[in-house]
């Protein structure tokens, strides 16, 4: 069953808090009248609740309810280890993951 939650992919920045990343969410825009490519980044707190996500990881975040004063977002997925390396899918055992 699908949702209608914003997903985001981004960088982990920092892993210093408890159960808690920051992730950077990069934007790449055409500027409407030089034509350049224009960078912008936001930085975002997610919920990790493992500990297990660590700084320079690829991760992709998903919108949720409030759960702290700053935590808007939950962290889904881990696409690329910290190392650069990519994750590999978890297995299917008889049809279920």
């Amino acid at each position: 069953m699908t949702n209608d939650r914003r997903r985001l992919v981004g960088r982990v920045v920092s892993d210093k808090m408890d159960k808690t990343v920051v992730v950077a969410i990069e934007r790449r825009t055409m500027h409407r009248v030089y034509k350049k490519i224009v960078i912008s980044t936001k930085k975002i707190m997610a919920h990790d609740e493992s500990n297990a996500v660590k700084t320079g990881s690829l991760v992709r975040v998903v919108e949720s309810k409030p759960l702290s004063r700053h935590k808007r977002w939950v962290v889904e997925a881990v696409l690329e280890g910290a190392d650069g390396q990519p994750i590999p899918a978890p297995e299917t055992i008889d049809g279920e993951v």
